[in-house]
């Protein structure tokens, strides 16, 4: 339809080798009406890069590449300014989170009642894979003093499946490089007053053995970024 505002997907890669390709094709089955899809590598080194430069980039639109690993919220900054869609899609490389989800996410701002989008793992009759107990309660932490300081209800802040209109990040300038941008980012709409949905999502979680990379500096960064972002904006 000629009135669907256009998508862009925003997908930061690091070291995802195994699982980025399929990734880019879950998006593409995901959105057959097409979308702006941009992924910025940031700083990979086994072997991402080439796999991007020799079958993926003819898949999407856009392969950027940052010259060293600066961090997610780097890469998303990179990945932001080149978005030229209406919608904007922040999608992890790890199959953690399904495009398949891509529906039930823009749904409320497809009809105008929303702004923003958050895709929480927590809530919701859709499938988990059981993981890290020590995670769900860092978690639980981070986004109950979050939602303390923005006086949000979110149940999952920190999740990596975040939709938004393109209005909601024009004129924020984000400071985090890593994962920071979170509660970064979370702060900030709150801030505005943007008006932010959740609904809940399926997740399948990585153990470490698989690549997965936030960890215990992750948590008091964040910690650290609800503070700094809420009280000295």
């Amino acid at each position: 339809m000629s009135n669907t505002p256009s998508l862009s997907v925003v997908m930061p890669v690091f070291n995802e080798v195994k699982t980025v390709e399929s990734v880019v094709d879950a998006v593409r089955r995901a959105l057959p009406g097409g979308a702006q899809i941009i992924i910025v590598d940031d700083g990979s080194v086994d072997g991402t890069i080439e796999l991007l430069k020799n079958r993926v980039a003819a898949k999407v639109d856009k392969v950027l590449f940052h010259e060293k690993n600066q961090g997610k919220g780097a890469a998303l900054r990179t990945g932001f300014n080149a978005a030229t869609g209406e919608i904007i899609i922040i999608q992890d490389a790890d199959l953690e989170y399904d495009p398949v989800e891509y529906p039930k996410l823009l749904k409320a701002i497809l009809d105008g009642r929303a702004d923003v989008v958050f895709g929480s793992r927590f809530v919701g009759s859709d499938e988990h894979r059981v993981v890290y107990f020590w995670h769900r309660v860092a978690n639980s932490i981070i986004t109950l003093m979050s939602n303390m300081f923005t006086n949000l209800n979110l149940t999952d802040m920190e999740t990596g499946y975040k939709v938004f209109r393109r209005e909601v990040i024009q004129g924020l300038d984000f400071q985090e490089k890593s994962f920071g941008f979170e509660p970064e980012f979370t702060a900030k709409i709150a801030r505005k007053k943007w008006r932010i949905y959740e609904v809940g999502i399926s997740y399948s979680g990585r153990t470490y053995d698989e690549g997965k990379k936030i960890g215990l500096k992750d948590a008091f960064r964040a910690l650290y970024c609800i503070v700094r972002y809420n009280m000295l904006p």
